[in-house]
């Protein structure tokens, strides 16, 4: 009789759903355990959900801020069907906010059931429960995971090797519990049918930024809590820069320098109070304030699986835990928030065990996006990176407004910005703000990739006009200063 691999997969994110078709398509027995639906939070309550929020923000942005110079006229037509009359002072759309969760919701578990459709088709077994690990390994090398259903039944599975992909959960300040009507984490923002007259966004990361910004959009009045010195701490300086002016010439109400203590309900409205003592209200508060990795409950310290500090699992570059024979994959591992990495992580684990060519996993090749308007696209090494002397590199930064294509359509913010090592041309980073950067950083993302040079981006053909001219006009000007190093 012919050996069959087990693996028993506990968490249906990026990461478990990835490495399910993987070992599936390899050949193992695969179980994947879990409790909420495959596609985990980025699917159902995250990426997918923030992202087609923002895609209806996109539309009303775009409109509102671009009708005029372009020309266009919003007419209103009276009701009686006679003339139409001059546009109105006020935005002249508006949104439904009830009508767009729906669809939010709708589309998020549609997916969710494409992903368990090909799971279920790769050959894989989807079990609804929680998993956890129980004991160390056996002497035959095996594991154990006991699932627990929502009924309280248990089924003890075995498996040659066990992959934790349990993603995370929003944090919460112990003063700033969400009721899930006026104080929301970033789940329970899609159970408004109403758009909040007043939003007080605490946290000005990638989910308090993407969520402002959104917001701010469809018609609320924001105030964006922020207790670093500027919007994106963690990204481009540049980049956030760029974001942070147009967040207030929209008139969002910024304030920097501002740490949250505590938030809480006074009727139907909300008082956030600060550090230093001030009171802010708003008609709703979301709470952006990070997350905190789903690993406890888990069994895995008994196993052998060592955790960071933080709760998150430490694992190596090609997904191994401290344990033999358990991987780990996703935001649980604390290793890069992305959908895109968690996927890659799990993808590597099961090529790693399953005895398949394996890449240990590159972080300077990731390409991530923060979803505002403008958007801000990074790859590679970072002006942190550059500043901070991990590496030499030259930059060229060029604001989009010199770009014709821009011009055209009225966008007004956002550059190119790459580098290229010093004598080599090699591309080895780059941002992008602009509307669509996610699309506009793939050509980098791919140069950065390959070790491509700034002279065969600067080689390549590009449509006229277009923003991705852009990117070849930063490197034809690198091409003339790469010799020299620095900006």
């Amino acid at each position: 009789m012919e050996y069959v691999t087990r693996i028993v997969i506990i968490g249906g994110g990026p990461g478990g759903y990835e490495a399910a078709l993987v070992a599936a398509q390899l050949g193992a027995e695969v179980t994947v355990v879990d409790c909420d639906g495959l596609g985990g939070a980025s699917v159902l309550t995250d990426c997918v959900p923030s992202k087609t929020l923002i895609a209806t923000a996109e539309v009303m942005t775009t409109f509102d801020s671009s009708y005029e110079e372009l020309g266009i006229i919003v007419a209103d037509t009276p009701s009686d069907g006679g003339p139409a009359q001059d546009p109105p002072a006020e935005q002249a759309v508006g949104v439904d906010l009830g009508k767009v969760n729906r669809r939010v919701k709708r589309l998020a578990l549609a997916q969710s059931h494409d992903i368990t459709a090909s799971v279920t088709r790769a050959g894989a077994r989807v079990m609804r429960g929680r998993g956890r690990l129980e004991g160390m390994q056996a002497l035959d090398g095996s594991r154990t995971v006991v699932v627990r259903a929502a009924d309280g039944s248990e089924e003890t599975l075995t498996a040659d090797a066990v992959l934790i992909a349990t993603g995370g959960h929003p944090r919460e300040l112990p003063d700033a519990q969400p009721d899930g009507e006026r104080i929301l984490n970033w789940t329970q923002v899609y159970d408004l049918t109403e758009l909040p007259e007043e939003l007080i966004v605490v946290g000005s990361g990638v989910t308090g930024a993407e969520f402002a910004g959104a917001y701010q959009a469809l018609g609320s009045k924001v105030t964006l809590v922020s207790s670093r010195d500027r919007v994106l701490p963690g990204e481009d300086p540049d980049a956030a820069a760029v974001l942070e002016d147009v967040f207030r010439r929209r008139g969002m109400n910024v304030m920097a320098r501002s740490r949250a203590a505590a938030a809480k309900r006074v009727g139907d409205r909300v008082e956030v109070t600060l550090a230093d003592g001030r009171v802010i209200t708003g008609s709703h508060c979301l709470m952006a304030v990070g997350a905190i990795p789903n690993s406890a409950g888990l069994g895995l310290e008994e196993a052998g699986v060592k955790l960071r500090e933080s709760g998150h699992i430490w694992t190596d570059k090609v997904s191994r835990t401290t344990a033999p024979g358990v991987y780990a994959a996703g935001d649980v591992t604390g290793v890069f928030a992305l959908a895109s990495v968690a996927a890659m992580q799990g993808r590597i684990a099961m090529y790693h065990f399953l005895g398949d060519a394996v890449a240990p996993l590159n972080l300077k090749t990731v390409s991530s996006n923060v979803f505002t308007d403008p958007e801000i696209a990074t790859v590679g090494y970072t002006q942190a990176d550059v500043d901070a002397g991990k590496i030499d590199a030259c930059c060229v930064k060029l604001p989009l407004l010199r770009n014709p294509r821009a011009k055209m359509q009225g966008i007004r913010d956002g550059f190119v910005k790459i580098f290229c090592r010093p004598g080599t041309g090699i591309v080895v980073g780059g941002v992008v703000v602009a509307p669509r950067a996610s699309e506009l950083i793939h050509p980098i993302s791919i140069a950065v990739d390959n070790n491509l040079t700034v002279e065969q981006i600067a080689n390549a053909f590009t449509v006229y006009p277009s923003l991705s001219g852009s990117i070849a006009e930063v490197a034809r000007q690198l091409h003339t200063r790469k010799t020299t190093g620095g900006a």
